[in-house]
């Protein structure tokens, strides 16, 4: 069997637990990246999660941002925080490494800054957090292992991934900047998992609660899985479950998943 990644931005682990743990049973993912827990590390619902045969390792702050991973493969090592700024004290970045049969699979949860408004500091944080990732990427990319980057990225890469591209153009999320930053990624060597598959438009992962956009589709594609070449070579399956974000008090978000034929050990 493949080995399924997912990602979510789940917005608020304990007011979604519900629908974190019917999601899970229904879609049964190995290993989930999720961000924007909103909790310490003590309130986080790890029991539940737990129950479901799942270890669970966490990096949470209070009342914002907060990274999760969880994984029904044993950790052989985590590690939280981005290098390059000791400052930074936002809980965004969340590594984890598990054990397969041909080696190891890296894992990095991540919850990039928003950067909006753009005439604030907000964003040139945000750009500088991107370069701190791509400083990053460059260097795991050289052990030549199976990685994936895996969260809530805030950056819509292409016009096919928003819904009236035009509206966006100076927003942070879609600015040349970020998408220049996102492409950087990219030319490291990284794939796009989804777009490895399809190029098919209309393809989104997160929609506002606002004006309906759900209903009427009007929405951006920000939730990614970039592999390295390593992992992106095994990739089997891209899927985005959409039809959660129609539950009962849903996150604005989706998950989005990769399964890898990948063996655990």
């Amino acid at each position: 069997m493949p080995i399924r990644v997912a990602t979510w931005n789940v917005n608020s682990v304990r007011q979604r637990i519900d629908l974190l743990l019917s999601w899970l049973k229904e879609c049964q993912p190995d290993i989930v990246c999720l961000q924007e827990i909103k909790c310490v590390d003590e309130a986080f619902p790890r029991l539940e999660i737990e129950a479901l045969g799942y270890n669970v390792v966490t990096h949470g702050q209070k009342t914002f941002n907060g990274v999760a991973l969880l994984s029904k493969l044993r950790f052989d090592e985590t590690k939280s925080g981005l290098a390059g700024d000791d400052e930074d004290a936002h809980a965004r970045f969340l590594e984890g490494v598990v054990t397969l049969k041909s080696g190891v699979l890296r894992i990095a949860c991540l919850y990039l800054p928003n950067g909006n408004p753009v005439g604030t500091e907000k964003y040139p944080y945000k750009l500088k957090w991107m370069s701190r990732l791509l400083e990053y990427s460059k260097e795991r990319l050289k052990t030549e292992e199976p990685l994936i980057l895996a969260g809530d990225f805030n950056v819509i890469p292409h016009a096919r991934d928003v819904h009236n591209p035009a509206a966006w153009t100076e927003d942070a999320l879609f600015k040349a900047e970020t998408r220049e930053s996102f492409q950087s990624l990219l030319g490291l060597g990284l794939t796009d998992a989804l777009r490895a598959v399809t190029d098919e438009p209309g393809l989104y992962t997160f929609w506002d609660y606002q004006a309906g956009a759900w209903q009427k589709n009007q929405g951006l594609r920000i939730d990614h899985l970039l592999l390295s070449p390593q992992a992106s070579d095994k990739l089997a399956n891209v899927g985005i479950d959409s039809y959660v974000r129609a539950w009962e008090k849903p996150s604005d978000h989706v998950p989005v998943w990769a399964d890898l034929d990948l063996e655990a050990a």
